[in-house]
């Protein structure tokens, strides 16, 4: 059975809903029967026994020239996930997009509070909130809510680097991917080995309500003294241009961010 060869592992709340669209339009490549199949980050599963049945049942039968993809963007932030697909397939090609990480804290809270899963408000999520997550905490609260802890983005591109050889990981930006979605298909095709993209429509997938005044300024100055150091190590790791995001400028708000707050997610 065909093996799945191209994950998008990551980040949560940068584009990954959209963009498993934008790879569902290509002839050639063939996505699961759900958008996230959590299947390398399920710990219920018995991982001495990897279970491939699981999810290849997601897809249709393999055809020749076609490539399976599939898009859970926890991958790259739970621990064990990235090596249990190198342990599937070693020759996966792995896409991670990255975004500024206050912009993708903000985003995944405004998530919560619309599931209404969150009853903190954002200033004590941040802060107080990150107390459900110390050591015995249940796994529910790592994966709800890490609105700080899944912006520490240079431990998931250490751990993908060392698992995948670089010409195995593409690392892109979020704002950057979607101001120029045709530009960064072209990308993923050459980088997955693929045709050409055909032309696609304007896709906007996944997206919440958000309140419209954004952080505080306080928490936006909070949140840079926490993100600011591990946030320069990722875009050197990745090799990105970063200079629009807030985490790495100076002035209080984010009103020079090049992505609305609600814009792609």
């Amino acid at each position: 059975m065909e093996r799945v060869g191209l994950f998008i592992a990551g980040v949560q709340k940068a584009g990954t809903t959209s963009l498993d669209a934008y790879l569902r339009l290509h002839p050639g490549l063939i996505g699961p029967s759900v958008k996230e199949t959590h299947v390398f980050d399920d710990e219920t599963l018995d991982w001495s026994q990897p279970p491939d049945e699981r999810l290849h049942a997601f897809y249709p039968p393999a055809r020749r020239d076609e490539l399976r993809f599939e898009a859970t963007p926890i991958t790259s932030f739970w621990p064990p996930a990235l090596a249990r697909v190198r342990r599937y397939n070693p020759h996966a090609r792995i896409v991670i997009i990255l975004r500024d990480p206050i912009e993708r804290a903000w985003s995944q809270w405004c998530m919560q509070r619309h599931h209404g899963t969150e009853p903190l408000a954002f200033a004590e999520a941040i802060r107080e909130g990150r107390r459900r997550l110390e050591a015995g905490a249940p796994e529910s609260a790592w994966r709800l809510f890490s609105y700080v802890e899944r912006g520490m983005y240079a431990a998931q591109l250490r751990r993908a680097l060392m698992l995948f050889s670089d010409k195995q990981v593409l690392l892109l930006d979020h704002a950057t991917l979607f101001r120029d979605v045709a530009g960064a298909l072209r990308r993923i095709a050459d980088f997955a080995n693929i045709a050409p993209f055909p032309r696609v429509p304007h896709i906007r997938a996944n997206s919440n309500p958000y309140p419209q005044d954004g952080p505080s300024p306080a928490d936006i100055a909070y949140l840079r003294g926490v993100f600011a150091e591990d946030a320069r190590e990722a875009v050197q790791l990745a090799g990105i241009e970063a200079s629009h995001w807030p985490t790495l400028q100076d002035g209080p708000t984010l009103e020079s961010s090049t992505m609305s707050w609600s814009g792609m997610r």
